[in-house]
């Protein structure tokens, strides 16, 4: 069994749910109906994605990460247990990558066959190591991720995206060890890394941004 489940209800119709805090090893998006899933679970999975990943609620993350009571919107890595008290959508979970295939939203899980990169990075970075993330109005996401690659990964997978911010929440995301990824449609530069954190957490922890990315995705590079 896959480690949480995307909304309480599906514990109780779906084997291909995450629950329980452990992988089962999927990890492939796959463009044909995910076996054992039957037709009701896949209607009901449907329903909840079409309401929650929308380009109008951002992603499932409404609250941009520099406002207070902000959640993640997914996660999308190999090492779903460390999300720590998020029921959010698991990105290489099959039956939501086959859902997400079907829905026109222009979100999508990113697609582990893509073939490799050219030998010219698409990707420029315009700020490295800072103590301060992003926060712009052309906001579209925000999400959890393994790796820089991982967040580059989304951007492509998500229409419009042009540059995404990775960076370390520290004392945020109730405690997880992951990246914080936010993606927005223009490129941005130092200038506009100044969320510092300096919110207090329900541990009454105070969290702080350390370790902040920016990379702009220009394909003509």
């Amino acid at each position: 069994m896959r480690f949480f489940s995307l909304l309480t209800a599906f514990a109780s119709v779906s084997s291909v749910v995450l629950v329980n805090g452990q992988s089962d090893g999927t990890s492939s998006a796959d463009l044909s109906t995910p076996s054992g899933v039957s037709a009701f679970t896949t209607n009901v999975v449907q329903g909840a994605l079409s309401g929650l990943l929308t380009s109008e609620n951002c992603y499932g993350a409404p609250i941009p990460p520099w406002e207070p009571k902000s959640q993640p919107g997914w996660y999308y890595g190999q090492n779903p247990q460390n999300v720590i008290g998020y029921i959010i959508p698991w990105l290489l979970d099959e039956l939501i990558c086959f859902i997400l295939e079907l829905l026109p939203f222009g979100f999508h899980c990113p697609n582990p066959h893509a073939p490799p990169p050219p030998p010219t990075s698409p990707w420029v970075q315009t700020f490295y190591n800072l103590t301060g993330a992003t926060q712009a109005s052309d906001y579209m996401t925000y999400g959890l991720v393994d790796t820089i690659a991982d967040c580059e990964a989304m951007c492509l997978s998500v229409s419009g995206c042009a540059f995404v911010n990775s960076y370390d929440d520290v004392n945020g995301k109730n405690g997880s060890p992951l990246l914080t990824c936010s993606l927005f449609s223009t490129c941005h530069n130092s200038s506009d890394a100044d969320n510092r954190g300096g919110q207090t957490q329900p541990s009454g922890l105070v969290d702080f941004i350390t370790n902040s990315n920016g990379f702009c995705y220009e394909p003509s590079n």
